[in-house]
């Protein structure tokens, strides 16, 4: 986390790195009002062991929510909007507008809520201010939003005195926690508050009258904004220089720190303080007791973090709101897209945010009992549960769907983790205010409406099969009118299988390649008249059915009729589909008869005029059952490239395959282009974030004797072909026939059009 503040480019728009523009926002808003207001309040209700489950909680909650932000950010070019950017990437734009919106709220919501908590602060500082505690609230929000108007750039550079001054403070209060910390009050504030207990019943009536037994949930709820700071850095995604690189690393870093310092302060506080001080002066116990009688610096912390915090705040929202706004989910909101020609600051959405906060900062009016920060806190807790457990859905529907284009750089990641902070959340939304969660659910679900517009009527026959085939045929229509995208291809591949008892290992492969992304065709072309055959194409079809349930093969049957062969492949290749789902991968076993030459590259060149690519496969036999398998991916450019490395990913993918290495080779004549070539195919698979080892063959010999030297011992052979010219289609074919004797089963590979499917 090296990176600092990148100087403003030409095209005016901000660029931060890793520390300034994700970890400094982020652990500025973690280190916030709840650790100098709340903290020694929870540890004092919940004891030490119930502040550190507390803490535990909270912290896998968001942790697993890193690791989601971690993957999706590493597999998409990340734009403004941060959180709400994925989450409508991944979910569309109905819920991913429904989530940004709930987003924005509880950052809006976040502004007054650290601004009352600063307020607060204050006046427990300086008793005599308290009659002037709404003017303080409204003046300090006054100025927060002129140095978030001036710009993202001024803002965090003010942040990094802020952070100096908050490390300071953390660590004036924990050493004078640690000076006072004893074994026995340790042991004494371990268990929960106890109301009949003698330490209590001494307290004046006016003293015990603050203090109430909170359950358990609703501690957890004051709590959990004190974990909320890790989106700070992610809505400020517009604004980095490589959100990829910057959002994981400075996220986590964040989430790091933020639980050693939120541990320390709950171990060192609970074994330092009186329990009734903790709960009746959470604050002024940190700053009395402060390292060398530094209270000034614990007060100047306090002033610090919730400022920082509420700034973040205040630079994070209206980002959200920009991003929502450009993608025209709500026409209302249209207005609040535009930003400025320099920076691309939205100021349009910081005056709304500024309103909100101008709204709640008068309905708190004067509270100095910390009543309205507890009731804000509870209100931001729900929203901001709502968005973390939709941003572990989105990574984890990503990778539980088996989408090839999900191949985030970053590893450590795994859809049950995700599908586990997302339970995560809603649990501890329903425990914390079951009414309050299902009303924030049931105002999610009217906003996807909304944005939707849309009234979805499904009848039903067979409950089981009239859901499914409702929902298929909704999907359908619905995909139909869906742009197709290079980023969301799938492997849909037409197998010319014939019986497929007699051809398993191009099925095999078909399958591999398949590996569970997309869609299987097995056809089977009759020939003769449909009036003769009609019995015999039921049966066919039944043959392939009967095929794929015994060998557990995914895969739709296709039987056609035709006068003969060559009619037959032709009408295949036009009309085979599942409604927009059409095959892109025709795929033919290798043709050793020489009479069906002509016929053969027919077939090729008609598939590749329909728009599919085309896969031929030299069978010799699936590949034995061992460890330490090998694909070899022979590289001559793009055209073919993107396509062969995609279907060597895809067949690694299969537990057959599994563990097995990737090499990429390619030849050139001179020495002198070895590091070029070898840097611009490791390129390559960064780019495509895929797992392989990049071979330079320098060499002036046949390819022929080459591919057998350096391939000859491989399981399986990856080759691009072009298209066979019509009067030298016998020429091309005895010279792959020639090429591929005496190989391992080889794939030769012709896409249809180049077209990059390694985003």
């Amino acid at each position: 986390m090296s990176e600092t503040i990148v100087e403003e480019p030409k095209d005016g728009k901000n660029r931060f790195g890793t520390f300034a523009g994700v970890f400094t926002p982020s652990i500025l808003t973690i280190l916030g009002v709840i650790m100098f207001m709340r903290a020694n309040y929870v540890v004092g209700e919940a004891g030490i062991m119930g502040a550190v489950i507390i803490l535990l909680i909270a912290k896998s909650i968001t942790f697993l929510t890193s690791l989601s932000i971690g993957a999706i950010s590493t597999n998409m070019q990340v734009r403004g909007g941060g959180a709400y950017y994925m989450i409508s990437r991944v979910l569309g734009p109905e819920f991913g507008g429904a989530i940004g919106l709930a987003l924005f709220s509880a950052l809006s919501l976040s502004v007054p809520f650290y601004i009352l908590g600063f307020t607060e602060a204050l006046v427990k500082s300086f008793p005599q201010l308290t009659p002037y505690f709404q003017h303080i609230s409204l003046g300090s929000a006054a100025i927060l939003f002129i140095v978030a108007y001036v710009g993202a750039g001024w803002a965090l550079k003010i942040q990094f005195l802020i952070m100096a001054v908050l490390f300071a403070s953390i660590v004036a209060f924990m050493g004078g926690a640690a000076q006072l910390f004893t074994l026995e009050r340790f042991s004494e504030n371990w268990g929960a508050l106890d109301l009949g207990s003698e330490t209590l019943k001494s307290l004046s009536p006016e003293a015990l009258a603050k203090i109430s037994k909170l359950g358990f949930w609703i501690v957890f709820a004051i709590y959990f904004p004190a974990v909320t700071g890790i989106d700070a850095g992610v809505n400020m995604s517009g604004d980095l220089r490589d959100p990829g690189k910057s959002i994981p690393r400075g996220t986590l870093c964040a989430v790091g720190v933020g639980f050693i310092i939120y541990l320390g302060q709950i171990l060192l506080c609970g074994g330092a303080f009186d329990r009734t001080e903790m709960l009746l002066y959470p604050y002024r116990t940190l700053a009395t007791n402060a390292l060398f009688g530094l209270g000034f610096l614990v007060t100047a912390g306090v002033f610090a973090a919730t400022l920082s915090s509420a700034l973040g705040s205040y630079m994070a929202a209206p980002r959200v709101l920009q991003a929502v706004s450009r993608d025209s989910i709500i026409r209302y909101f249209r207005p609040f897209g535009k930003g400025t020609a320099k920076g691309d600051e939205p100021r349009r959405a910081l005056v709304f945010v500024g309103v909100i906060t101008l709204a709640v900062l008068l309905w708190a009016g004067d509270e100095t009992e910390g009543g309205a920060l507890n009731a804000v806190a509870a209100i931001v807790t729900m929203f901001f549960l709502f968005s973390y457990g939709t941003i572990n859905i989105a990574a984890g529907l990503e990778a539980w769907g088996g989408n090839p284009s999900f191949r985030p750089k970053f590893k450590f990641f795994h859809w049950s983790a995700a599908l586990l902070g997302a339970g995560g959340c809603i649990a501890s939304a329903l425990l914390i205010n079951p009414e309050a969660a299902v009303g924030a659910g049931a105002l999610v679900a009217a906003l996807v409406w909304y944005v939707r517009r849309q009234h979805l009527r499904s009848t039903f026959g067979d409950a089981r099969r009239g859901f499914i085939y409702s929902n298929v045929r909704n999907n359908l229509l619905r995909l139909s009118t869906m742009k197709e995208d290079s980023r969301n291809w799938r492997p849909t591949i037409l197998v010319l299988s014939g019986n497929p008892a007699t051809r398993e290992p191009l099925v095999t492969y078909a399958v591999w390649l398949e590996s569970g992304r997309g869609i299987v065709f097995l056809a089977n072309v009759l020939t003769g008249s449909l009036e003769d055959k009609a019995q015999l194409r039921l049966s066919a079809i039944k043959q392939l059915e009967n095929f794929c349930a015994e060998q557990d093969i995914q895969a739709f049957p296709l039987a056609l009729v035709a006068e003969d062969l060559s009619r037959g492949v032709s009408a295949l290749l036009q009309t085979a589909s599942a409604g927009p789902i059409k095959p892109n991968l025709a795929m033919f076993g290798w043709s050793e008869n020489l009479e069906n030459v002509p016929l053969y590259c027919r077939q090729i060149r008609n598939a590749l005029a329909v728009g599919m690519s085309v896969v031929l496969l030299q069978d010799r036999g699936l590949p034995d059952e061992k460890a330490g398998k090998r694909i070899d991916v022979w590289w001559r450019g793009h055209k073919n490239g993107g396509l062969m490395m995609l279907l060597a990913h895809l067949l690694t993918e299969n537990w057959e395959w599994a563990g097995c290495e990737v090499r990429v080779l390619r030849v050139i004549d001179k020495e002198a282009g070895r590091t070029p070539a070898m840097e611009a195919l490791q390129q390559v698979l960064d780019f495509a974030r895929l797992d392989a080892t990049v071979q330079v063959i320098v060499s002036d010999r046949k390819f022929h004797d080459l591919l057998h030297s350096h391939s000859g011992d491989a399981d399986c052979v990856i080759l691009g072909f072009e298209n066979p010219d019509t009067d030298h289609e016998v020429a091309w074919h005895d010279a792959y026939n020639a090429m591929l004797a005496e190989m391992p089963t080889s794939i030769l590979v012709c896409s249809r059009s180049g077209e990059d499917l390694l985003a």
